[in-house]
Parts: structure tokens; sequence; C-alpha cells
């Protein structure tokens, strides 16, 4: 049997497809982000907050106890950073706490954590060292337990699962070298060969495919006659002849990460270990993402937490002109911003995190908004501290150290951030998600007025759906509670800020961003999914308003506990309060913008127009090929893989 030697070659068309059928078509839960974008504010979905059991909660706490003691007594952040791994001592201990089974339940080894007390401990362990955090985000996320959990067999749970709990990590592989957020040109190949599968390929930015014991492999899969075909997953064991690990990677950031190349060459896997069926793959991977996307917002809410911490002990130890940094304006307010974020952001990742919990609500939306907002502002917090430290933040906390200072890592926190906004959907790639299940509505219903395949019987038929659905929705856009001014009361208790009218805001605005959605849509129909520009600003939008309904919602939440309540309120006005400035810019760049002339510029660039302007500089880059390639084949490289026992 001979492997495949050419790339799949799709037209736009044909990827946009791909993606449509592997995304969830039906809503048959409510989602409070889902309606946001349609300009319905649904308080009502996230209002009393939603709230662990006790034993849930006692179970997670003493988890916790014990990962924050381990952290304390046996992790050295600075060696990690210094030698570029986690100590392989560091790892079995973590084994042998129970944490790489925190999302698996009891009865196959695991902890049984619920996905709040999940999304805690990853951010404890992360604020120890970010590459743990990734280690053990990459094994339960997207690893191979939580796409067992939803879509494997019995057999299956019953033969990984164990081992996923306590000895065998595992990773997840579907990017390759010329395959990114467009899997419709997937080239890993599985082909059918009686009882099993033989994988062909190479993939790219194998997180923990370097020490993983158990892959989680996208292939595709040709169509026969006993099968669909298509992009199908797969479970294969990392010690399978012919899997050979080619490259361990090195970053910018999280130095300690196990990411690598990994090359696929006439594997046999057995049938028995595929997941779902044939074709169902980027369906299973988008599904598993739904709450898996929640881990990279919980460490960001970590990486808040402690940027604050930094900032108030340094910004009240440093004095400049006869006072401490922070009581100078210009500091002051980055303080309060740390401060007002990383409340909101773990607001946001305690609502969805609990929501995901219940299972009441569609939370794909919430946890896209978790991963977009938690992702981006963590990097400006860090980025925020950096100057806030001046020259110390840019210094090295080794640099610090050697010269008697405190070890401050902060030029390392900006560093691991960054892969945030990228990991996982990069930004710009989760702006277009979140914004297609944002109007998935509209599509829904007048969808087939705007392709341009489909027959005028069929346009027509669209055109009358849509004219009932419109004629009902668009009345309820003109006015709601947010005009009233007693509406939202609760939220205004006695001696505390009043949030009311920033609930009263949301209202409105959520309105007001279902008219400037359809309005977008009339305009410019069949072209909208080419307004990208436009589209991240709504998402965006919509991103700030959930983040202040989840602020004021926890606020109030904290207060009826007693715990902290009147501070909280104060951090929740004043996120708010930022907030409302960052949604008031967004709004009037939805319309006055530079889209058009970039896009002219863009091609200008490419066209070599301005080739000129690069004129006067060294490129120090080699001349090696943008994209490797990787024809199919045996490997010729030292096999790096090295798992940990």
């Amino acid at each position: 049997m001979s492997a495949p030697t050419s790339k799949p070659t799709v037209t736009e068309r044909e990827a946009r497809e791909v993606a449509e059928a592997a995304r969830e078509q039906d809503w048959r839960k409510p989602s409070f982000a889902k309606e946001l974008f349609l300009g319905r504010f649904r308080l009502d979905l996230i209002h009393p907050h939603p709230l662990p059991a006790d034993d849930d909660v006692e179970r997670g706490e003493e988890f916790l106890a014990k990962l924050r003691d381990f952290c304390e007594s046996k992790v050295d952040s600075a060696r990690i950073e210094r030698d570029a791994r986690i100590p392989d001592d560091v790892i079995t201990g973590l084994k042998e706490l129970g944490a790489l089974g925190m999302k698996i339940d009891t009865k196959y080894g695991g902890l049984g954590l619920t996905q709040m007390y999940y999304n805690k401990a990853l951010a404890l362990a992360g604020s120890a060292s970010p590459a743990i955090g990734a280690l053990l985000s990459a094994h339960q996320s997207i690893g191979v337990p939580q796409p067992l959990k939803m879509f494997g067999t019995q057999e299956q749970k019953d033969t990984f699962l164990p081992r996923c709990a306590r000895t065998d990590i595992s990773a997840f592989l579907l990017t390759e070298p010329d395959v990114g957020s467009d899997p419709a040109r997937l080239a890993t190949t599985a082909v059918r060969d009686g009882d099993d599968y033989v994988l062909d390929g190479v993939k790219l930015w194998t997180t923990n495919g370097v020490v993983a014991d158990l892959l989680v492999v996208m292939a595709r899969v040709p169509k026969s006659e006993t099968g669909r075909g298509g992009i199908t997953a797969f479970v294969v064991e990392a010690g399978s002849e012919g899997v050979t690990v080619e490259n361990r990677n090195a970053f910018m950031g999280l130095r300690g990460i196990e990411n690598g190349v990994t090359r696929f060459h006439r594997v046999r896997v057995p049938a028995a270990n595929r997941v779902g069926e044939e074709g169902q793959g980027l369906k299973i991977a988008l599904t598993t993402l739904n709450t898996g996307r929640l881990s990279l917002p919980a460490m960001c809410a970590g990486a808040g937490k402690w940027c604050l911490k930094i900032a108030r002990e340094w910004s009240a130890a440093r004095e400049q002109w006869g006072k401490p940094v922070a009581l100078h304006e210009a500091v002051g307010a980055k303080i309060s911003f740390i401060a007002a974020t990383t409340f909101a952001l773990e607001a946001v990742l305690e609502l969805s995190s609990q929501m995901a919990d219940e299972n009441r609500n569609d939370i794909r939306i919430e946890a896209a908004l978790a991963k977009l907002y938690g992702s981006e502002m963590a990097w400006k917090m860090a980025d925020e501290l950096v100057q806030i430290r001046g020259g110390r933040g840019f210094e090295t906390a080794a640099s610090l150290a050697a010269r008697g200072e405190r070890a401050v890592p902060a030029e390392q926190m900006l560093r691991d951030l960054r892969i945030n906004r990228i990991f996982e959907g990069s930004t710009e790639i989760m702006h277009l998600l979140i914004a297609r299940e944002a109007v998935d509505a509209h599509l829904s219903v007048a969808g087939d007025l705007i392709d341009p395949d489909k027959s005028l019987p069929d346009k027509a038929k669209a055109g009358a759906n849509a004219g009932l659905f419109y004629a009902k929705w668009l009345p309820k856009l003109v006015a709601g509670p947010g005009q009233l001014p007693g509406s939202y009361a609760e939220f205004h208790p006695a001696g505390h800020v009043d949030l009311s009218p920033h609930l009263r805001y949301v209202e409105r605005t959520a309105r007001k961003l279902a008219r400037s959605t359809f309005y977008a849509m009339s305009r410019w129909q069949g072209r909208m999914e080419t307004k990208q520009g436009f589209l991240g600003r709504i998402v965006d939008i919509g991103a700030e308003l959930f983040a202040m309904s989840a602020a004021c919602v926890r606020a109030e939440l904290l207060r009826g506990r007693g715990e902290h309540g009147r501070e909280a309120y104060q951090l929740a006005d004043a996120f708010c309060r930022q907030s409302r400035i960052r949604v008031g810019e967004l709004f009037d760049r939805l319309w006055t913008n530079t889209d058009d002339l970039d896009n002219k510029v863009v091609k200008g660039v490419l066209g070599g127009v301005y080739e000129w302007l690069e004129h006067g500089v060294i490129d120090p880059s080699d001349d090696g090929p943008w994209i490797a390639e990787t024809p199919p084949g045996p490997s010729g490289r030292e096999n790096v893989h090295r798992p940990v026992r």
C-alpha cells in the first residue's frame, strides 16, 4: 500500500463547506450570549449566579489544597524557565497527585472534578509555571480524555481513561505544516486495511506530543464502498511503529512546553481506536473545544491575579517625586485597569464554568468569548505590568536576582501569555467563529437569499420566511427595560455602588448591536462574510457586554454571600465604566474605519508597489522555505519522543 503524495486542493467555498458541516447546527438549549447578539438581554439565564453542589466544592477544595502544597514545595518555576523543561520528577508527582485525571470520572480512576474546580486548578498550576498549566490543559481539555468522554465507546473509555487518569499523557494532533485554521486541506491520511487503518502524514505544533503516551490524531479517510470517509479522529499509541517525533519546538514563551513535529509512516491503528464515525473528526474537535476552550481563560485569570499582586506590592514600595508610584495618576490608571479586568475575567470564567457544569445552557459562544476576551485582556494586563515595573519589567528574573533584587518574572509572563492569542483558535479565527454563531438566526431564515447557488424558488421561499421572522423581531429592538430607570433595582442594594445603570446599558446596547448587525447584513448581503473587520468589532462589543453582565452578577453573588460584597461592587462598577468606553469606541469604528483603504494598501504591498519602503535594512533571516516540505514517507531523523515513566 502506497501513501498518497499530493495534498488536497480545495476552493474557498469548499473550505467553508467543510467548516460549516463540522459546526453544531442546532440550538437545543438556551444561550445567554446568542440571545445577547440577537438584542435580547436574558439576565434570567445567568442570574441568580449558578452555584456548585456542596460535595463538588468539598472535593474540589481538598484537591486545590494538595495542588497548592505540591506547587509551592516541588515546582521551581525559575528552573523550568532556565532548563526549558519540566523536570521528570515534577511530572511524576503530578501523576501521583491525580492531576492528570482532574476531569476524568472517579469510576475510571480520576478525581471527577467539576469544570469550575478544574479551571481553578489550572489557574493555580499555571501561576506556578505556565508550562505546567499547558501540560495539564492540553492533556485533559483537548487530549484523549475529553473526546472519549463525549464520543467514545464504552470499550474505549474502559481501555484508555484509567491510563489517562494516572499514568499516560495525551496530546491532540490536528495542525499540519501547511494547514492551520483551514482543515479542509488536511493532508494526513488514514486508509482502511482490514481491521486497521494505516496513517501517513506529518503533524506540527503537537503540544505534549514530545512526552505523550496517547495521541488524538485527525486524518483524512478516503471515501469507500463501506465508509463515508472524511476527516476522522483516532486514538493512537505514541510508541507505535512508524510514529516519530522529529523535532522538539522552541518558542519565545512557555519554554517548558513539550511541543513537537510528529511524523506517521504506515502506522497501523486498530479500527476499534476510531473515535466516532468516519467524517466526524472535525465535529468532535469543535465540540470538544466548546468547553475545552475554558482552560485558557482560566490561566489568563490566574495571570491577572498575579499581575495585580505584583503591581500592588511594587507600586507601594517604589517612590518617585515624593510618593509611591501608584499614587501618580498615569500609573494608578494601569493598576485600576488590572484590578477591574481581573475581577471581570474571573467573573466570566466562573460563570461560564458553572454553566458548563449545570449543562442547562448551550455555552459554545460563552466559552469562545471567554477564550477570546481572556487572552486579549491578559496580554494587556501583563504589558501594563511591565510598563509599571519600568526597566525592571524588561529585565529577566534571573538578572534581577543576580544583582540582589526580587526575581519578578514580569517579562516572562508577557512572553508566556502571548501564545494564548493564537492557541486553540487565533483571535482572528475566534472573531469569525463567534460571528458565524452570532448571525446563525439570520442565516437560518435568510441564508438562501444571499446564497448565489440557490434557485429563484428557494430564494422566494427564504424571502417569505425572513419576512415573518423580521416582522416579529425588529420591533422588539426599539425599546426595552434598559430605558426604564427602575429596571434591575436588585443591583442597587443599600450602601453599595449602583450597578443597575450598567445592566440597563447592556440591555440597550444589545439591541443596538443587533440593529447594527441587521443593517450590515442588509447592506452587504453575501459579502458580509468578507467584512472581517466589521465582524470582529461586533464580536468584541458582544464580549464586553458579556463581561459586564458577568461582573455585575458575580458582584451580587459575593454581596449576597457576605464575601467582600462592597469591594466587588466597586470593582464591577470600575470595570463596567472602563468597558463602556471601549464599547463606544468599537461602535464608532463599525462605520468609521479604514477597512477599504487597508484592503487597497494590502494589495499594493503584495504587488510590490511599496517595496522601496523596505530598503535600508538587513534581514537576518536565512533563506529556508517559508513552509517546510513534508512529503509522506519514513522519517530520516532521530526520534526525540521522551515518555515520562
